[in-house]
């Protein structure tokens, strides 16, 4: 059997955010076999706009990003809480991976959330949002691999989620479950 290969967007474009941490702390459970890895470049990636999408000449950066998502087995988002909602810079990668419509990269592939803020809400309204742009995208969400984390400010000041126990068990539940889609779409496609 080939490695399943998780590809993680991260909402936060801090180099020392919680999220990213959390986005670490999730590939440090990854099970032999599964190969999880963190997108680098969302910043390039230009707002989706549908007169920047035309076939052989989609931005470098937004096409990279495209087969990525195509490449992967499985999505991970990992989002804070801008505002209310997510961030943009994860919507904007959503959109792009939803084109071109009905065959986005993102079209059928399971995709699990985690989000985390530093209200005790544990970024519930951005989750909410985030679940509802994958499923009008395409994506399948894997409901069973949700993670929210709340007072993140406090909980994690001190240490890294790869340190805290229960942090690593419930990201590490949710790859079994994000796993376990991907292996059961690739199984049935």
């Amino acid at each position: 059997m080939s490695e399943t290969r998780i590809l993680t967007l991260v909402g936060s474009l801090r180099a020392g955010s919680i999220n990213r941490r959390l986005a670490e702390a999730a590939a440090q459970t990854a099970p032999e076999g599964v190969d999880i890895a963190i997108y680098e470049g969302l910043a390039e990636v230009p707002f989706y706009n549908e007169d920047l999408d035309v076939p052989g000449s989609v931005p470098a950066t937004a096409q990279a990003l495209r087969d990525a998502v195509a490449a992967a087995d499985a999505v991970l988002l990992v989002t804070p809480e801008y505002n209310g909602t997510l961030p943009a810079v994860l919507k904007n990668a959503i959109d792009w991976a939803s084109r071109p419509y009905g065959a986005g990269s993102i079209k059928d592939k399971p995709v699990a959330v985690v989000s985390a803020s530093i209200s005790a809400r544990a970024a519930e309204w951005a989750h909410g949002d985030a679940v509802k742009s994958v499923g009008v995208a395409g994506g399948v969400v894997v409901e069973s691999a949700t993670v929210r984390f709340g007072t993140i400010g406090e909980r994690f000041a001190q240490v890294h989620p790869g340190e805290d126990a229960e942090a690593l068990t419930q990201l590490g539940a949710a790859v079994h479950e994000l796993v376990a889609a991907a292996n059961g779409a690739r199984v049935s496609a």
